[in-house]
């Protein structure tokens, strides 16, 4: 053969390789990746073919898919009661990336989910049926949270101590999802919706953490028992009232002038809610030790899911001992959600044990056949002792009974709570943040519930604000629902 002819056709063959590996590359490498990108139309018009699945509460979907028209896109999500679930469903939206149990969920409630295939799926490679997400939501507790939250701006938090199910998650002011689920009409809502000043799509509840203000008291209580810094709630602390920040010429100042603060036990202590000992306990303790008993609550847990991902509550290093004594009462760079200070009573109300806290009871596939039990995995840590518990859950009763927590109260009711005040802005400029964490148990049925309430802000004047006058009663009424 002629030389020529010869190269020639190695160079012809090896661009056919050339282009034979390019196709396999881009068959099995970037065809996937173009395959996934958000921005493939037909992955929206895959996903909106057909009705999604749903989400559910009680045994009722709070979800659905209405019929499009004028669209290549088929369907699109429909929300039942959508201001009041906003904050656990999220939304599902034509033009906008799924959030809360409807991003955590997405494949599932699509049908790409690989545990959904049949085999007949397999072989044709059909998307499959769309499975449904069963939650813990008790609907008469969230809806008891949103009516008592009312016009204020905040989050609330319930859990079932015994099992760690979330009864209720809300967060005002909420919005209507559907409203963002049409591509056509998206844009403007989405567009509103993020230049309200309140905020409507922060989730208060899960993903909002604030100064918790006295309710971090229970979390310093905690660790001076577990250390035996004190043996009991009853027993006198060395507690200067006024207490000097150490390093500095300020007083840590408490609410109330006249409450018996000097040397006082923790009882008395959380029934008036002083400053002075537990900023001194603090001090006493240090803050590896407060920091030691906050992350074992859960704080610093930066992957805390439930399963929607909660933002982490934070417990601040790296202070100085005055620094460390504001930690004390939940003031500095201490931040909590609602979430975390829900946990923190739910711990104390079952005995020192946390049962892992889960919005999502079960996951299925569209004939109602169990794909995963939230319940059956939920896992539970000793937080502190049986012991160290009933003292503080004794504590906190007196808190309710004879102290700053009154407004909790139910007749027939176990209650045991903490009120919280925290300061906002220079000099607490600002309107404080009211906050309040409780348990409750049923003296006639037995349930248990543990809850936490946060307004950040309220139309009350700002003497007003307080975690007794704005948060107890949210937590009252959410108690009422969940023990009845």
């Amino acid at each position: 053969m002629n030389k020529t002819i010869r190269r020639a056709s190695v160079f012809a063959l090896l661009l056919v390789l050339a282009l034979l590996v390019r196709a396999t590359w881009l068959q099995f490498y970037d065809g996937k990746a173009l395959a996934d990108d958000n921005d493939n139309r037909r992955n929206a018009i895959a996903t909106y073919s057909r009705p999604l699945g749903n989400i559910i509460v009680a045994g009722n979907a709070i979800t659905g898919s209405t019929r499009t028209k004028g669209s290549d896109l088929a369907y699109k999500r429909t929300y039942t009661d959508g201001r009041l679930y906003a904050a656990v469903t999220g939304y599902a939206s034509q033009a906008y990336a799924p959030t809360q149990l409807e991003g955590v969920y997405q494949d599932l409630l699509n049908g790409t989910d690989n545990r959904l295939k049949t085999v007949m799926d397999t072989v044709t490679g059909e998307r499959a049926e769309p499975g449904d997400v069963v939650t813990t939501i008790d609907p008469a507790v969230q809806k008891a949270a949103y009516r008592a939250l009312g016009g204020k701006k905040g989050g609330a938090v319930a859990i079932d101590p015994k099992t760690g199910r979330i009864l209720a998650v809300v967060s005002t002011p909420s919005y209507d999802p559907s409203a963002l689920t049409d591509a056509n009409t998206a844009g403007a809502a989405w567009k509103a919706l993020n230049a309200d000043k309140d905020k409507p799509l922060t989730n208060r509840a899960l993903r909002q953490p604030l100064p918790p203000g006295s309710t971090f008291k229970l979390v310093v209580a905690a660790a001076a028992l577990e250390d035996g810094l004190y043996k009991n709630v009853d027993e006198p602390t060395d507690s200067p009232n006024p207490y000097r920040l150490p390093g500095t010429v300020r007083d840590l100042d408490n609410e109330n002038k006249s409450a018996p603060c000097g040397n006082a036990s923790i009882r008395v202590a959380l029934r008036y809610s002083c400053n002075n000992v537990f900023g001194h306990m603090a001090v006493q303790l240090g803050q590896d030790k407060v920091r030691a008993m906050a992350e074992k609550f859960g704080f610093d847990d930066d992957a805390q899911d439930v399963p929607v991902r909660a933002y982490t509550s934070v417990y601040p290093s790296g202070m100085d001992q005055a620094q460390t004594a504001l930690s004390g009462i939940g003031q500095f760079d201490v931040t909590a959600t609602p979430l975390q200070m829900a946990m923190v009573s739910a711990a104390i109300a079952n005995g020192g044990k946390l049962v892992s806290p889960h919005i999502v009871s079960q996951i299925t596939d569209s004939g109602g056949d169990v794909l995963k039990d939230y319940d059956d995995s939920a896992g539970t840590r000793e937080i502190i002792s049986s012991t160290t518990a009933e003292q503080l859950r004794s504590a906190m009763e007196t808190v309710v009974k004879d102290g700053t927590g009154t407004n909790a109260l139910i007749d027939g009711v176990t209650v045991g709570g903490k009120t919280g005040t925290a300061q906002h802005g220079e000099n607490n400029s600002k309107t404080p943040y009211a906050w309040f964490t409780s348990y409750g148990k049923s003296d006639s049925n037995g349930k248990e519930v543990a809850v936490a309430v946060m307004v950040e802000q309220s139309d009350a004047a700002r003497s007003e604000v307080s975690g007794n006058g704005l948060a107890a009663p949210v937590a009252r009424a959410m108690m009422q629902a969940a023990l009845k």
